[in-house]
């Protein structure tokens, strides 16, 4: 398995709980050790976006996924 595939699998886990409150999140891409991810829907504009992506979705991708260093969002 792939790092990218690791990425999409922990992603997938993470979806679930971000569509319940009407967002969303892309994979965009994986360059080396950084994820790059696109936040949708209600998260897109969500004044908590940042903290949803830092404490969230980075540190549950790097817990998954230990090659990962950084996620980014676009």
């Amino acid at each position: 398995m792939t790092i990218e595939d690791k990425v999409k699998a922990v992603i997938d886990q993470i979806r679930p709980q971000l569509m319940m409150d009407g967002g969303d999140v892309e994979l965009v891409g994986v360059d080396g050790n950084k994820v790059t991810v696109r936040l949708k829907g209600a998260c897109s504009g969500c004044p908590a976006s940042q903290i949803t992506l830092k404490q969230g979705i980075e540190r549950i991708i790097k817990e998954n996924v230990p090659e990962i260093e950084e996620v980014v969002g676009v």
